[in-house]
């Protein structure tokens, strides 16, 4: 059974930094490909940063570009999402998921979520 664990997520002030964590298992971490989405109170879930298989191409939503970063390590089977600059609007409910196709943007396209963990941009 695939689980998704995410991790890192806190309260932090505007333009500060925070990198959340997303451990996987039930299946071969490394074939698949990884993303993050978020959900703000009252708004739809929006795609934030997917990963390739292999890490070697990544795709960011414009509103995040130049701020976030998402990486993996396949040997410890986590993906990451390095976030500078952080906004008060970047408050949200952060999951990560696992899905067979790249690049995608649409939550229906992947497998597997985790439970989510809340990030709190406030001064």
């Amino acid at each position: 059974q695939v689980q998704l664990v995410e991790s890192g997520g806190g309260l932090v002030q505007p333009g500060g930094s925070l990198r959340l964590s997303c451990a996987a298992s039930g299946r071969t971490f490394s074939s698949y490909n990884m993303a993050w989405f978020r959900q703000a109170p009252g708004k739809e879930r929006e795609f934030v940063a997917a990963i390739s298989w292999n890490g070697g191409s990544t795709y960011l939503q414009d509103s995040v570009k130049g701020r976030f970063a998402i990486s993996r390590d396949n040997a410890k089977n986590t993906v990451y999402l390095q976030m500078n600059s952080l906004k008060p609007e970047d408050t949200a409910v952060y999951y990560c998921a696992q899905g067979s196709y790249y690049p995608r943007d649409k939550g229906n396209d992947y497998d597997y979520w985790g439970q989510g963990t809340q990030v709190t941009v406030s001064s």
